[in-house]
């Protein structure tokens, strides 16, 4: 089944969006048309506050997955959006998913990719601008995969100089991971304060840490230093 043709959102429309806290979702994959949200309630996860429990620390440092940033954004963003396609109920449609894909080839969004082997086993992907970043969806298809990746995210924005990672939505599972609720004003105040450039890219960050003789051990004590 073919994706309908319809035209990508302009590169400089999504930015703008994401500097006045307002992100673009779909009812549906094959969706044509956007709506534009802006919750009243926002969810954050402060980049010092991220909870790395036992298990995980565990699972990073025995590095179960090779980690990357941006090996394959298109993959990763294909992977969040197919699990409910069949349902036809994802709010990635065709047209945003070609939206972001422009989005990163421009250089404001990037992955974080778990690998087992060959195969992409977890990942997520996000708008990045400022000194924010905006998580968009996360995957996985083994057991902490997609944690994994987020770790790998925290440490990485916190090494680059990052100031806030905007989770969009709450769930009990970025609850269980340090991700806090709070109003859309006081979100737009941290967006405020989170301009200018961080002291080195997001890719340039995870390549930095993936040069360890031990990657996941470096992201834990990285974490574990204020966690």
């Amino acid at each position: 089944m073919h994706a309908p043709k319809t035209s990508r959102i302009p590169v400089d429309l999504l930015l703008r969006a994401y500097r006045g806290g307002v992100f673009p979702m779909a009812d549906h994959r094959r969706d044509t048309e956007v709506y534009w949200v802006e919750p009243r309630e926002r969810a954050i996860l402060p980049l010092d506050g991220f909870r790395l429990s036992k298990s995980l620390k565990k699972t990073l440092r025995q590095n179960r997955f090779r980690v990357t940033c941006n090996a394959d954004f298109a993959a990763v963003i294909a992977a969040c959006a197919a699990p409910r396609e069949e349902h036809a109920e994802s709010w990635i449609s065709h047209r945003i998913e070609s939206s972001y894909n422009a989005l990163h080839l421009a250089g404001h969004a990037h992955s974080i990719e778990c690998w087992r082997g060959r195969e992409l086993v977890g990942g997520l992907y996000g708008v990045a601008f400022d000194r924010v970043f905006c998580g968009e969806s996360m995957f996985s298809r083994e057991t902490d995969a997609s944690k994994v990746a987020l770790a790998w995210l925290v440490a990485g924005m916190r090494a680059a100089g990052y100031a806030l990672l905007d989770c969009q939505f709450m769930t009990d599972h970025l609850a269980r991971l340090g991700a806090e609720a709070i109003p859309q004003s006081r979100y737009m105040a941290l967006l405020a304060g989170a301009g200018g450039f961080p002291d080195v890219t997001l890719p340039n960050a995870i390549e930095w840490f993936g040069a360890y003789s031990s990657p996941g051990k470096a992201i834990a004590q990285s974490l574990t230093q204020t966690s």
